[in-house]
């Protein structure tokens, strides 16, 4: 059985569509749309943005149909659920795209990023405590938790890469005062947090799958550091051709960076290793097991 995710997020909208295989999963394709939800003063997406947005969705449900999908969950994360027109955006998408929207809560969107994180392990699965950091755009959850009992730990902040990059990051390449302003932030937020300290760490989201060909598959300072010097030394246009990602993407890049070294250290300096799933594939993992 093929089933597929539609996750609507605050910088991508993304289709994966999968079945059971190897390792928890097998894609079947997958598509990215670089699609940045910026809200207006007082946070609302706009009827310009959920135009956009149902175009695409309603894109993403076509080719999920193409490709056998016999299940089609559309998740929606911080930008709608934040949004004072999101119960307007999920009823464009209904009406456009014929499918009904999620809206996830914090609670939810951690429990699938660990699901998806650890589900796509296979045998390469640690055990012990694991933990999570999911770098979105509008938000980044904390989780921690074990395969056999899933979470058992989890914290959601209201910060992600494209709210810092939009309060701090103004010019191209940023600063080192915009980038010391986006670690305060960072800094400010994780104060409060006390994480378990996890055996081994997983980074998911678009931050840190954006970061291998600089990073590696393994987020160290060290790794961390490398990355932001290139991205701190010429504009984002130039850094988005050298790590083959959306020039929007680049810009926002040292933002998730930050985050993720802020992850790191809440986990206590745990590496946080590139992870194969998330979000999308936990929403799947859900639904093949559901179906079952």
């Amino acid at each position: 059985m093929r089933c597929a995710c539609i996750d609507i997020g605050t910088n991508t909208t993304r289709l994966l569509v999968a079945e059971a295989g190897p390792g928890g999963l097998r894609e079947v394709v997958g598509v990215r749309r670089f699609l940045r939800l910026a809200s207006g003063p007082d946070g609302a997406i706009g009827e310009a943005s959920i135009a956009r947005v149902c175009d695409v969705v309603a894109d993403h449900v076509r080719e999920a149909r193409a490709h056998g999908a016999q299940s089609i969950r559309v998740v929606a994360t911080a930008a709608i659920r934040d949004a004072p027109d999101g119960t307007a955006l999920c009823g464009a998408v209904r009406a456009g795209a014929g499918v009904e929207v999620e809206v996830l809560s914090g609670e939810q969107e951690a429990a699938l990023a660990f699901a998806g994180a650890t589900g796509t392990l296979g045998a390469a699965a640690p055990e012990g405590l694991l933990g999570v950091a999911d770098v979105g755009g509008g938000s980044s959850e904390l989780v921690t938790g074990t395969m056999a009992g899933g979470v058992t730990w989890w914290a959601s902040l209201a910060l992600g890469s494209g709210l810092l990059a939009d309060r701090h990051l103004r010019s191209d390449p940023p600063t080192s005062a915009e980038l010391d302003a986006v670690r305060d932030e960072v800094a400010g937020a994780l104060a409060g947090i006390d994480a378990p300290r996890p055996r081994a760490a997983f980074a998911v989201g678009g931050s840190a799958t954006s970061l291998v060909r600089v990073a590696g598959r393994e987020l160290t300072p060290q790794a961390i550091d490398r990355a932001l010097e290139l991205l701190s030394r010429e504009p984002a246009a130039q850094a988005a051709r050298r790590l083959g990602v959306h020039a929007q993407r680049a810009r926002l890049l040292p933002a998730g960076l930050l985050l993720l070294a802020g992850a790191w250290e809440a986990f206590g300096g745990v590496p946080l290793r590139i992870s194969g799933g998330g979000l999308r594939e936990g929403v799947v993992l859900q639904s093949l097991a559901r179906d079952s």
